[in-house]
């Protein structure tokens, strides 16, 4: 066979695999949260060396010309549409991308790790009130069922199977801004199923011109104050990571799983952060792989292939 017959072939195969990918909710979730993960991780690491509301800034204004180079005539063909749908592209621009990242790094700057883990298990909760309360949506049993399995499983985890943990929890304000981030996010998940039939990739635009102008005056503002971002190494990588993985590539798997199988059943999947986050200390800290991290693993698991089961969710 010659390169030129074998290359349509290789070409086909690639792209019937990328497909099944996208197409598949369960992988492009997973992987989100995992983006998100590392993006925990990162935002902690930074604390000190780069002002929260700058890093956000550059979160979303680097995707913006990335977007632009790779997607112009996506973006040009879409444009009508989203001037038709300006409203509730600005609203999500607004809460998934502006105030979410912005209130997500300001609280990792006053809370902790564990905290944070805790916290974010509430966001499948949060996504499912958020879509009954505006939306009416029906919550069914194996969903809650799901949930509360994969919760037992985070807390597990982040308590290292001592539950006494949890009683020596001290809230401050950080965590406070952290709850109010993952409302916020509640929100924009459950509104996602109005935006416009746009390329991804022109939707991902949208958000990141909205976040980056609505976040710039205030980075704006940490830098005239004399905050001061330094430029290291370590704040270079972590500025290049928040722009490709928690921003362009987890938003869009993010909003491609909703798309596939809506917001209720997404939800769970969060519950894998905390549990990226433990395998990641692991490979990084050194950390050893223990007894209750397995057990969590498994708890989550479960609990998210009972929440997230291939039924339609009744609206």
């Amino acid at each position: 066979m010659d390169s030129k017959t074998r290359q349509p072939s290789e070409a086909s195969f690639v792209n019937r695999a990328r497909k099944r990918i996208w197409d598949n909710p369960y992988s492009v979730l997973a992987f989100a949260s995992l983006c998100w993960s590392g993006n925990h991780i990162i935002g902690r690491a930074i604390t000190g060396h780069i002002p929260p509301l700058t890093i956000s800034t550059i979160r979303w204004l680097v995707p913006v010309f990335i977007i632009w180079f790779v997607a112009r005539s996506e973006i040009q063909s879409d444009w009508p549409a989203v001037r038709q749908h300006w409203g509730i592209v600005l609203w999500l621009g607004i809460t998934g991308g502006t105030l979410f990242s912005a209130l997500q790094y300001v609280g990792l700057q006053h809370t902790t790790a564990l905290n944070v883990s805790i916290l974010n298990s509430l966001v499948p909760v949060l996504i499912i009130a958020a879509g009954a309360l505006i939306f009416r949506d029906h919550i069914r049993f194996v969903q809650l069922l799901g949930i509360s399995i994969s919760l037992i499983g985070v807390i597990v985890i982040v308590t290292h199977g001592d539950l006494g943990v949890l009683t020596q929890l001290e809230f401050n304000f950080g965590d406070l801004i952290a709850v109010l981030a993952m409302a916020v996010f509640a929100i924009y998940v459950a509104y996602l199923r109005m935006r416009p039939p746009t390329h991804w990739l022109t939707f991902l635009f949208v958000l990141g011109i909205i976040s980056a102008i609505t976040t710039m005056p205030f980075a704006i503002f940490e830098i005239a104050r004399g905050e001061v971002v330094e430029l290291t190494p370590l704040t270079i990588l972590a500025a290049l990571y928040v722009s490709t993985f928690p921003s362009l590539l987890a938003f869009a798997a993010w909003n491609r799983g909703v798309e596939l199988i809506g917001p209720n059943k997404s939800a769970p999947f969060l519950h894998l952060v905390p549990l990226y986050t433990a395998l990641l200390a692991g490979i990084f800290l050194a950390e050893d792989l223990r007894l209750f991290h397995v057990a969590g693993l498994l708890l989550i698991l479960t609990g998210v292939s009972l929440a997230s089961g291939r039924t339609s969710i009744a609206k």
